[in-house]
Protein backbone atom coordinates (compact mmCIF):
# COMPACT_ATOMS: atom_id res chain seq x y z
CA UNK A 1 0.00 0.00 0.00
CA UNK A 2 2.73 2.38 0.65
CA UNK A 3 3.82 1.28 -2.64
CA UNK A 4 1.10 2.48 -4.02
CA UNK A 5 1.36 6.19 -2.38
CA UNK A 6 5.04 6.70 -3.17
CA UNK A 7 4.15 5.99 -6.94
CA UNK A 8 1.07 8.31 -6.67
CA UNK A 9 3.45 11.06 -5.52
CA UNK A 10 6.67 10.41 -8.06
CA UNK A 11 3.43 10.20 -10.57
CA UNK A 12 2.50 13.77 -9.68
CA UNK A 13 5.35 15.45 -9.47
CA UNK A 14 6.80 14.37 -13.00
CA UNK A 15 3.32 15.74 -14.02
CA UNK A 16 4.09 19.24 -12.69
CA UNK A 17 7.47 18.69 -13.34
CA UNK A 18 6.78 18.31 -17.12
CA UNK A 19 3.85 20.99 -16.63
CA UNK A 20 7.00 23.53 -15.29
CA UNK A 21 9.12 22.62 -17.96
CA UNK A 22 6.88 23.79 -20.22
CA UNK A 23 6.80 27.12 -19.61
CA UNK A 24 3.25 26.63 -17.94
CA UNK A 25 1.48 26.74 -14.68
CA UNK A 26 2.69 30.08 -13.04
CA UNK A 27 -0.49 30.16 -11.44
CA UNK A 28 0.23 27.01 -9.16
CA UNK A 29 3.09 28.40 -7.91
CA UNK A 30 2.26 29.56 -4.20
CA UNK A 31 2.90 33.51 -3.67
CA UNK A 32 3.50 34.28 -7.67
CA UNK A 33 -0.38 33.81 -8.33
CA UNK A 34 -0.96 36.18 -5.43
CA UNK A 35 1.32 38.95 -6.73
CA UNK A 36 0.08 42.32 -7.90
CA UNK A 37 1.00 42.48 -12.22
CA UNK A 38 3.63 44.93 -10.96
CA UNK A 39 5.59 42.39 -8.41
CA UNK A 40 5.05 40.00 -11.01
CA UNK A 41 6.70 41.87 -13.78
CA UNK A 42 9.61 41.58 -11.39
CA UNK A 43 10.49 38.11 -12.06
CA UNK A 44 11.30 35.78 -15.35
CA UNK A 45 8.30 33.86 -15.68
CA UNK A 46 10.20 31.27 -17.60
CA UNK A 47 13.01 31.12 -15.20
CA UNK A 48 10.68 30.60 -12.28
CA UNK A 49 8.86 27.74 -14.04
CA UNK A 50 11.88 25.88 -14.81
CA UNK A 51 13.14 26.13 -11.38
CA UNK A 52 9.99 24.86 -10.31
CA UNK A 53 9.62 21.72 -12.89
CA UNK A 54 13.63 21.13 -11.69
CA UNK A 55 12.26 21.24 -7.91
CA UNK A 56 9.54 18.77 -8.79
CA UNK A 57 11.37 16.32 -11.06
CA UNK A 58 14.66 16.36 -8.35
CA UNK A 59 11.61 15.50 -5.59
CA UNK A 60 10.33 12.94 -7.70
CA UNK A 61 13.25 11.02 -7.67
CA UNK A 62 13.69 11.81 -3.92
CA UNK A 63 10.47 9.53 -3.54
CA UNK A 64 11.69 6.99 -5.79
CA UNK A 65 14.60 6.68 -3.21
CA UNK A 66 12.04 6.58 -0.68
CA UNK A 67 9.75 4.26 -2.27
CA UNK A 68 12.41 1.83 -2.26
CA UNK A 69 13.03 1.42 0.85
CA UNK A 70 9.54 -0.34 0.69
CA UNK A 71 10.60 -2.86 -2.02
CA UNK A 72 14.15 -3.96 -0.51
CA UNK A 73 12.75 -3.81 3.13
CA UNK A 74 16.22 -1.38 4.45
CA UNK A 75 14.45 1.82 6.50
CA UNK A 76 18.34 3.22 5.32
CA UNK A 77 16.72 4.09 1.88
CA UNK A 78 14.01 6.08 3.43
CA UNK A 79 16.33 8.14 5.32
CA UNK A 80 18.32 8.76 2.43
CA UNK A 81 15.43 9.98 0.54
CA UNK A 82 14.35 12.06 3.31
CA UNK A 83 17.90 13.91 3.51
CA UNK A 84 18.19 14.37 -0.15
CA UNK A 85 14.60 16.00 -0.37
CA UNK A 86 15.96 18.28 2.32
CA UNK A 87 18.92 19.01 1.07
CA UNK A 88 16.62 19.64 -2.46
CA UNK A 89 14.57 22.03 -0.84
CA UNK A 90 17.58 23.96 1.40
CA UNK A 91 19.13 24.47 -2.44
CA UNK A 92 16.51 25.63 -4.08
CA UNK A 93 15.36 27.93 -1.29
CA UNK A 94 18.66 29.42 -1.29
CA UNK A 95 20.16 29.57 -5.03
CA UNK A 96 19.64 32.39 -7.26
CA UNK A 97 18.17 30.53 -10.20
CA UNK A 98 15.47 32.52 -10.15
CA UNK A 99 16.51 35.42 -12.30
CA UNK A 100 14.76 39.13 -11.97
CA UNK A 101 14.20 41.19 -14.72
Amino acid sequence: MLLVIHGCAVLLFVILGILFFSGRGSALIAGYNTASPEEKSRYDEKALCRAMGGLMLALAACFVVMALSEVFQMIAFLWIGLVLALIVAFYMNTSKGIKRK
